[in-house]
Order: C-alpha cells, then structure tokens, then sequence
C-alpha cells in the first residue's frame, strides 16, 4: 500500500513525458502545414541566415527548459507552479518541433555554426564578443541564460521549497535569455512564420517572468 501513491506519480510523470512527444510531432506537422503555405511566397532562408540560427539555438534552448520544467513538475508540491511548468514544458516542446521542421524543410542541417554568431549583427543584442572572434559553445549557453551541469544536478537533488526557488531562480534566466533571441530574430529575420514565432514568444516569455517572480516572492526565495 505504502508504494501506490510514488506508483501513481511514476505513471503520470510517464503519461506526461509520452505526451511531450506528440506534442512536439505535432508541432513538427503544424511546421511543415505550414512551411507549405508560405515558403512559396518568400525565398528559403539559408544556412547562415537568421531563421536558421535561431532555430537551431532555440532547439537546444528549449530542450533545457523542458528538461528543467519536467524535473519540478515531477517533485514539487506547489499546485501553481506544477501548472506552469506543465505549461512551459509542453509549449516549448511544441515549438521545438515546429523549429526542427523548419530546417527540414529549409533544406538545413539542425547543427552548423558557432552558437549566437547569427546574432552578431542585430543593435544590442550581441551578447558580448565579436563577429571575429565568436563566443565558444560553452560561453554562449552561458549568455543564452542556461544552467550548467552542477546547477541542473543541485536542482535535481533538490526538494521542498529549496528546489522550488532553484527552478525559478533557473527558470527566469532561462527567459531572460530567450527574449534577446527573439528579438534579433524579429530585427533580422524575414519568415512570416519564424517571425510570429519569435513575437509568441517574446510576449509570452515576459508574462511568464512576472509570474515566477511572483512566486518568488510568495515563497520567500532568496534569489
């Protein structure tokens, strides 16, 4: 008897992983629904161009935060956040598919070039170093706003309201590091899809700061 309620949670953690794969298939079809419709208006971005570099860092960008939502959604005891990190995890997970698509359907590998150097020439959003001197890979996670290898496993051995705070304290930064993202996308891009996209997100990445800064507050976490 005493196994039954850590049974039913592997279960649903197991119904909500499966879930997050067809989420992202299902983005990956509404990508190519919707490549079909307008690629055909505008010329195909390539390799270096701005789509395919945001979609690219955004993939690995978003693989993070689904990994990190799926950890806190697993463990914690705060229905409020349990909510939003359902929601996080399914929406990038649904736009990581759609920007994988794009790339297949661009005629693109899903790896080429350093991390950020499509950034390089859009105003304010450079995130330090140079077009000839291009951040390495592990800088730009960096600036990109992602936790490292020691803060995802201190998460994950985290409970309570200690590992609360540390999603959100991640969390945030994470956010905080896609916006600029979105931003030289929207400054330097041309797809109308790649486009709503990076808005969708802007706008709904903002929201969610102010409300895990909320929760910040009414948990009392320090940072």
């Amino acid at each position: 008897m005493s196994d039954a309620p850590s049974a039913g949670r592997t279960q649903r953690w197991i119904v909500i992983a499966v879930a997050l794969v067809l989420i992202g298939a299902l983005g990956f079809a509404v990508g190519r629904f919707t490549m079909f419709g307008t690629q055909s208006a505008a010329s195909t971005p390539g390799s270096s161009s701005p789509e395919a570099g945001f979609s690219r860092d955004m993939q690995a960008h978003h693989a993070q935060a689904i990994e990190l939502a799926m950890e806190i959604y697993r463990k914690t005891d705060d229905p409020e956040l349990r909510a939003l990190s359902y929601d996080i995890a399914t929406s990038q997970a649904a736009q990581r598919g759609e920007m994988f698509d794009w790339l297949v359907q661009w005629g693109l590998p899903q790896a080429g070039g350093p991390m950020m150097q499509w950034m390089g020439t859009a105003s304010g959003h450079q995130h330090g170093g140079s077009s000839s001197e291009p951040m390495t890979d592990e800088q730009a996670r960096e600036a990109m706003g992602m936790a490292s290898a020691a803060e995802i496993a201190a998460l994950q051995a985290a409970t309570g309201t200690d590992a609360d705070c540390r999603f959100l304290t991640f969390m945030i930064r994470h956010h905080q590091g896609a916006i600029p993202m979105a931003e030289a996308l929207l400054e330097l891009g041309s797809d109308p899809r790649a486009l709503e996209v990076a808005e969708a997100m802007k706008t709904g990445q903002t929201a969610e700061i102010d409300a895990m800064t909320s929760m910040q507050k009414r948990l009392g976490c320090s940072g």
